[in-house]
């Protein structure tokens, strides 16, 4: 079976998969970190690449997604993962993506495939790689306990990405425990990525996930257990309830987190929303105006999680303001109890804590980037620099003043540092 124009990929082998390594080490040192879009069709693909993303992931969830279904249509016995996958990735996505890296969604428990055969097969039409995907890792109780009883497991999954690696292909490694991360990071896996389940939020998520603040807490123990094995291998997350680029940047801060992939986020709730205010503004032949602030930020789902994800995005946007949560409940019109109770049971943590761990990621940035102490404090919202002190050692372990010298000291190490509180 012939892909595209792919041939040229496969022929160049090596070559490739040490460029493609190059280029996102390259990129997370120039931009922090990586982008990863999970897509069901070639359009997606298209737009995907234009607006920066580093890799795309050609899973099957994508195509159902394209199909108006839920991502967890891919873990349902309604096609054979593999032969879907394979079809619409060499039909749209391949010819679309050109040098940018596609990642097969390789079904590792499929009983109908010899893995060995199959995985060369994906490499020679000219995938860059795999990940495994579906994952037995999302199933858990009895029908987990079910499918190892017959042979079906996780293990097979990490030869999968063994055998990948031993043919020099790129891997993404879906992980959920800190075990899966050693495992797999042993196979020798080039991305390690934290799955937190299907994406919260837009009309076909799920209703309930993991807080934020235990998405980053199982996320450090993951990339801790992996640097055990490979301190070189790249860390990204995926999923839960990581929807919002405010989101990312929570879980970017002190989780050794290097880069993000998603399907809903830039597949699904997009277009929902795009479909559904065009549609509407069509069929009442009339422009659609917000009527507040709240409306023209918010959408996900009619609910509760909508005045959280405004809160998100109006600290990530206005951190260095007075931001009060009694002004924004009355801006959304309910009670600030309701609302920081909204807020701390989504999140993990309360509205304060949560502008306070923004403020000091971004003065961490601003620090690093050679900005003055003084200016620094009064660009992230602190007027008072000895408040501003207080709260940077009391997350961070040390002063803003020790920072910054590190910092100098790490960019000329012939500098000596003044290690005095």
């Amino acid at each position: 079976m012939m892909c595209g124009n792919t041939v040229n990929k496969s022929a160049k082998g090596e070559g490739m998969y040490t460029e493609y390594l190059e280029h996102f080490k390259e990129q997370i040192t120039e931009n922090g970190h990586l982008v990863g879009v999970a897509v069901g069709s070639g359009m997606t693909t298209k737009y995907a690449i234009m607006g920066g993303s580093d890799m795309i992931m050609a899973l099957s969830s994508g195509k159902y997604r394209s199909m108006g279904l839920s991502s967890m249509a891919g873990f349902m016995s309604y096609a054979n993962s593999n032969d879907l996958v394979m079809e619409f990735a060499c039909k749209e996505l391949l010819k679309q993506a050109g040098e940018i890296p596609v990642f097969f969604g390789y079904n590792a428990t499929d009983p109908t495939k010899r893995m060995y055969e199959y995985i060369q097969e994906i490499k020679s039409l000219g995938f860059a790689g795999i990940n495994n995907y579906p994952t037995v890792g999302m199933i858990d109780g009895k029908f987990r306990e079910a499918l190892e009883e017959a042979g079906l497991s996780y293990r097979q999954e990490v030869e999968a990405i063994r055998f990948a690696h031993y043919c020099r292909m790129l891997t993404v490694a879906f992980v959920f425990t800190p075990e899966q991360a050693r495992d797999m990071a042993d196979a020798g896996a080039d991305i390690i990525c934290a799955h937190f389940g299907l994406t919260y939020g837009g009309y076909l998520g799920p209703k309930k996930a993991l807080t934020l603040e235990k998405a980053r807490q199982t996320a450090e123990e993951i990339f801790e257990s992996a640097d055990s094995v490979n301190p070189n291998v790249v860390k990204m997350i995926y999923g839960g309830p990581i929807k919002t680029p405010a989101d990312a940047q929570y879980m970017y801060q002190g989780s050794g987190c290097e880069g993000f992939i998603g399907g809903s986020i830039f597949e699904r709730i997009p277009v929902e929303k795009a479909i559904l205010e065009a549609t509407q503004s069509f069929k009442e032949n009339s422009p659609v105006v917000p009527n507040s602030e709240l409306e023209n930020i918010m959408f996900s789902n009619p609910g509760h999680y909508n005045y959280v994800d405004f809160i998100k995005e109006y600290i990530n946007e206005s951190y260095m303001t007075d931001i009060k949560l009694s002004e924004l409940a009355k801006m959304a019109h309910l009670s600030t109890s309701y609302l920081s109770t909204l807020f701390k049971r989504d999140i993990g943590c309360s509205f304060q804590e949560y502008l306070i761990k923004i403020r000091i990621g971004k003065a961490r940035e601003l620090i690093h980037d050679g900005i003055p102490l003084v200016m620094v404090a009064q660009l992230v919202g602190y007027k008072d620099y000895a408040q501003f002190s207080k709260m940077y050692k009391k997350h961070t372990g040390f002063s803003p003043r020790i920072d910054s010298q590190n910092t100098k000291q790490t960019q000329d190490p012939k500098k000596g540092t003044n290690t005095r509180h």
